[in-house]
C-alpha cells in the first residue's frame, strides 16, 4: 500500500481514456466514397441542411448523387440557422416518426452537426431534445449520423459534443453524450472554397477557442498536451492570416479544416484535470443567443477580456502559452494583446462595438442577461463581480 501511495503522488498527469470511434474521411474528392458508406446505416435517410448554402454551391447535388448511387431514399429537412434552435430539433425529430428513417445526413456546418447529434438521440430515444439536453431525462440510444462538413470551426464532426440554444429561454447551452459521436465523417476541403470572408475568420477563431479552453484546464502537468495547443494555434494563426486574404486557396483551406478538427476531438485535451474550462464560451453564448451573433465573433470579443480579468491568477499559464504560440518570452499582458492583435489582423471583431452594439441601455440588459444565465467555468469560477468586469471590457 505504502509504495501504490507514493507512486500515485509522483504522477502529475491525471489518468485517461482515449476514445473516438468517428472514421473520418479526410482530402479532396473523398465525397465521392460516401456511397459506399451509406448502405451500411440503412436504406433511407434524413438529409439535414442548413439555409441555401449547400443548395446554392452545388454540395446538395453531390450528396445526392451519392445517395442515388447507393440507392437511399431521402427526406430533407431544410433550414438549419447558423445558431441552432431547439424548435427546428423538434420539427426534424417529427418528421424523422413520420418517415421512420434509418439514419442521418448532416450536410453543413457545426449548427447542422450539432442539431443532427440531437436529432438522432431524441428520435431513437423518444424523449423532448431540450429535455434531454438539459439533463432532466436521459438519452440510451441513437440513429447513426453520418457528416459532410462544409465548414472548418467547431470541430463537431470528431466529438460528443452539441450546442443548441432556446430562445424563449434565452439560453444557449452545450450538450455532452457520448454517443454523439458521429459514426463517419466527410471532410473535402475543397467544399469549404466558398465560405465567405467573415465566417472563415469567425472559423479560425473558434479552432484557437477551443486550443485555448483545453489550455486553461485545471492542471497544468499535461505537457504533451500543451505543446499539441501551441501546435494546432500557431498553424491557425500561419496559415490562417494566409488564407483570409486568399480564400481560393485550397491548400490553406485544407490545413484550417485538419487544425480545427483536432482542436475538439480529444487530442488536446488528455491528462488535463478538468476537460476544458468552457467559462469563456459559456459566458459568450448570451451574446449569440442574445444578439444572434455568430459564434465565432462573440469568442474573439470575449477571450480577450476574460483572460484580463483573470490575468494574475493565470499569470504564469499565460505566459506559457505565449512562448508555445508566439516562441518568444512573454508577459501576460503581451501574450493577449498579440492574441487581440491577431483577431484584429484578420477581421474579427474584439469589441461588442465591432458588431453594431452600443449604448448603455444595452450594456445593463447584457449584464443581466450574464447573471440570469450564470456562465461557470470547470476550472476558473466566476463570481458576479467577474462579469462585470468582462462586461466593462467588451463595452469599451
Amino acid at each position: 500500500m505504502y509504495v501504490k501511495q507514493t507512486l500515485i503522488s509522483l504522477v502529475s498527469m491525471k489518468k485517461f481514456v482515449v476514445y473516438n470511434p468517428t472514421k473520418l474521411h479526410f482530402g479532396v474528392g473523398v465525397i465521392n466514397d460516401l456511397n459506399l458508406s451509406l448502405t451500411a446505416y440503412g436504406r433511407k435517410a434524413l438529409l439535414l441542411m442548413g439555409q441555401g448554402s449547400a443548395r446554392r454551391y452545388g454540395y446538395f447535388d453531390l450528396v445526392v448523387e451519392q445517395f442515388k448511387k447507393a440507392n437511399i431514399e431521402y427526406i430533407v429537412y431544410e433550414g438549419i440557422k447558423p445558431n441552432p434552435v431547439i424548435e427546428d430539433v423538434r420539427k426534424a425529430v417529427e418528421v424523422c416518426k413520420n418517415v421512420n428513417i434509418d439514419f442521418i445526413v448532416a450536410l453543413g456546418g457545426g449548427s447542422v452537426v450539432d442539431s443532427a447529434k440531437i436529432i438522432s438521440l431524441a428520435y431513437a430515444s423518444d424523449v423532448d431534445p431540450w429535455d434531454m439536453v438539459t439533463y432532466k431525462v436521459e438519452a440510451f440510444t441513437k440513429v447513426p449520423v453520418i457528416v459532410v462538413l462544409t465548414l472548418a470551426a467547431t470541430g463537431s464532426e470528431m466529438n460528443p459534443y452539441a450546442v443548441i440554444q432556446n430562445p424563449k429561454t434565452l439560453t444557449k447551452i452545450g450538450y455532452y453524450n457520448p454517443l454523439n459521436f458521429p459514426d463517419e465523417s466527410f471532410l473535402d476541403p475543397s467544399f469549404t472554397l466558398t465560405v465567405p470572408r467573415d465566417h472563415t475568420v469567425y472559423g479560425i477563431v473558434d479552432l484557437i477557442a477551443h486550443a485555448f479552453e483545453a489550455f486553461f484546464s485545471k492542471g497544468d502537468d499535461a505537457t504533451l498536451s500543451d505543446r499539441f495547443v501551441g501546435a494546432v494555434v500557431r498553424e491557425a494563426i500561419e496559415y490562417g492570416r494566409q488564407l483570409v486574404n486568399d480564400l481560393q486557396n485550397l491548400a490553406l483551406r485544407e490545413k484550417i479544416m485538419w487544425a480545427a478538427t483536432n482542436a475538439l476531438n480529444g487530442l488536446l485535451f488528455f491528462g488535463r484535470e478538468t476537460n476544458g474550462d468552457w467559462g469563456t464560451h459559456n459566458f459568450a453564448h448570451n451574446l449569440s443567443v442574445l444578439y444572434d451573433l455568430p459564434h465565432g465573433a462573440t469568442l474573439s470579443i470575449v477571450f480577450p477580456a476574460w483572460m484580463r480579468t483573470f490575468k494574475d491568477k493565470l499569470n504564469y499559464r499565460l505566459e506559457q502559452l505565449g512562448h508555445l504560440i508566439f516562441n518568444e518570452t512573454l508577459t501576460a499582458e503581451q501574450t493577449i494583446e498579440k492574441i487581440e492583435t491577431f483577431f484584429k489582423e484578420i477581421g474579427a471583431p474584439t469589441k461588442v462595438k465591432d458588431m453594431g452594439i452600443t449604448g448603455q441601455e444595452e450594456k445593463e440588459r447584457f449584464l443581466q442577461q450574464v447573471i440570469n444565465n450564470q456562465p461557470q467555468g470547470f476550472n476558473i469560477i466566476m463570481t458576479e463581480d467577474d462579469y462585470k468586469k468582462i462586461v466593462d471590457l467588451i463595452w469599451e
